[in-house]
């Protein structure tokens, strides 16, 4: 080979990478979306139906674009994320195994193929108005989303 085509193939090669990296985010996941919202009391009946005095939030709801294979699932008050680096965590919950792709679940409800961390431990109420941090790991994907507790005025 003659130096210039060796030079060529060498421009080549550092143009290509150069490429690569300003459009990698190309190869990168998806980022991932979470919505958060207050499925009204009295919907459906049963656990969720109105109380009798009407004051009770209904069940807050999580969901996001796509299916996703949870591994665990955590909801943490973030006043006691800032101030302990192993805060307590109110609902905890892991896959063994294979969980049910899902797009969504309400806290404190059964989410199929997961268990939780701590056998018999229920899932602790949420204190309305309070600032509380959901952590998802789906496969190699970890995500945290930021929420209120509804208080009993708001719809």
């Amino acid at each position: 080979m003659t130096k210039k085509q060796v030079l060529s193939i060498l421009l080549t090669v550092v143009v290509g990478g150069a490429w690569l990296y300003a459009n990698r985010d190309w190869f990168a996941s998806d980022r991932i979306q979470i919505h958060t919202r207050v499925v009204p009391a009295g919907l459906g009946g049963g656990r969720f139906s109105a109380p009798a005095s009407g004051a009770q939030p209904g069940p807050v709801m999580f969901e996001w674009e796509r299916k996703l294979k949870l591994k665990t699932v955590r909801v943490v008050p973030v006043a006691a994320i800032e101030t302990n680096k192993y805060a307590h965590e109110i609902w905890h919950l892991v896959s063994d195994s294979n969980s049910v792709p899902t797009r969504g679940f309400i806290y404190g409800m059964f989410v199929p193929g997961m268990r939780p961390a701590v056998k018999d431990i229920d899932p602790e109420p949420l204190v309305p108005g309070e600032k509380y941090r959901l952590f998802l790991q789906a496969g190699s994907v970890k995500i945290e989303h930021d929420f209120v507790a509804p208080s009993s005025d708001e719809p």
